[in-house]
């Protein structure tokens, strides 16, 4: 994906991208897992995935998800070099998330014509964010910057913003966030954690996932 893209292609695909409310929050400690939870989410209702950058077999990983999984929405969070993004790319990444923003990566997501979603924590961010033409934005960290209470805050005069709230967001809270007008999905963690030396993590994992949708789309009470 080195071809550079009209902006307009650009927003119009990040505008599309979210297929659900929930995007799954994903550290990958080996591909077996990733993909095990590959196969989880999709199996609970989620096709769509945020593979952050934080260990050394995901991108590994996050090429083989794409491979495998040619009907799920993959992204590649926590990137923080200009080579993240293409490396990314290459392997199937079709959405780029930061946990902030830098003129550097701005100019080479812009440049390149990649979907981009920097993270902000404060109305001068977001609104820096809105100038360079990034209207999808990463909250972050969620509850640290303030929780919804801050958001909501935050965004009332910002009618172009959609927001990401990642960072501290549980199946509890949910709710909460999922009042505020400009939130698009939330950032979970919580979907994938704590798998290390569980039995059958795809079934786990599609039963974290099963639940968190319904608590969305508010068929539950949590």
């Amino acid at each position: 994906m080195n071809t550079q893209l009209a902006p307009d292609t650009r927003a119009e695909r990040t505008r599309n991208w979210l297929r659900q409310g929930v995007l799954p929050v994903v550290v990958i400690p080996n591909v077996k897992q990733g993909l095990e939870i590959a196969e989880g989410l999709c199996a609970g209702g989620i096709t769509q995935i945020e593979i952050t950058l934080r260990t050394p077999e995901a991108l590994q990983a996050l090429g083989e998800i794409a491979k495998r999984f040619p009907d799920m929405n993959v992204s590649a969070g926590t990137v923080l070099t200009p080579a993240q993004f293409d490396q990314a790319a290459d392997l199937g990444a079709t959405l780029f998330i930061s946990p902030g923003l830098t003129e550097v990566l701005a100019e080479h997501a812009l440049n390149k014509g990649y979907a981009w979603v920097p993270g902000v924590a404060t109305a001068s961010e977001m609104m820096r964010g809105l100038e360079l033409g990034f209207e999808l934005l990463k909250f972050f960290p969620a509850m640290a910057a303030g929780g919804p209470k801050a958001l909501a805050g935050i965004t009332a005069p910002l009618a172009a913003a959609r927001v990401v709230p990642t960072g501290g967001v549980t199946l509890e809270n949910m709710p909460q966030w999922r009042e505020i007008k400009a939130v698009q999905a939330v950032g979970g963690t919580w979907l994938t954690a704590g798998l290390d030396g569980v039995a059958n993590v795809a079934k786990v994992v599609e039963q974290r996932a099963a639940l968190a949708m319904a608590a969305w789309n508010s068929t539950v009470l949590v």
